[in-house]
């Protein structure tokens, strides 16, 4: 399944503290969609709802699910967050891709 690197933990953890309210309590949901300019995008957003066959793992404060069809393609990788001058925002490396698109968020 996915991993998320220190600075990808620390920043989902400072967004998750800013979304969530008082009674709820949100992960950090990872998908694979069809789609995108070379076959599939990746999705990621915040999600209260866990279903039975969602994988979950923790990081730090921070769970990550992902649906049972999305996870064998992402088994592997790793979830990034950057924040510089000319390379800032989540990335993720995936040796699952065989090609990628210039922006990075697709893949086949």
């Amino acid at each position: 399944m996915i991993t998320l690197t220190d600075s990808a933990t620390s920043k989902v953890e400072a967004l998750v503290r800013q979304e969530q309210a008082d009674d709820e309590e949100l992960a950090l949901r990872v998908a694979v969609r069809p789609g995108g300019c070379s076959g599939f995008s990746y999705e990621m957003y915040f999600d209260a709802d866990v279903g039975a066959e969602d994988r979950e793992v923790l990081f730090g404060e921070v769970k990550v699910v992902v649906d049972s069809s999305s996870a064998a393609l992402l088994e592997g990788a790793v979830l990034d967050y950057k924040d510089g001058l000319t390379d800032a925002g989540f990335s993720i490396t995936n040796p699952n891709a065989q090609r990628t698109c210039g922006c990075g968020q697709s893949f086949s």
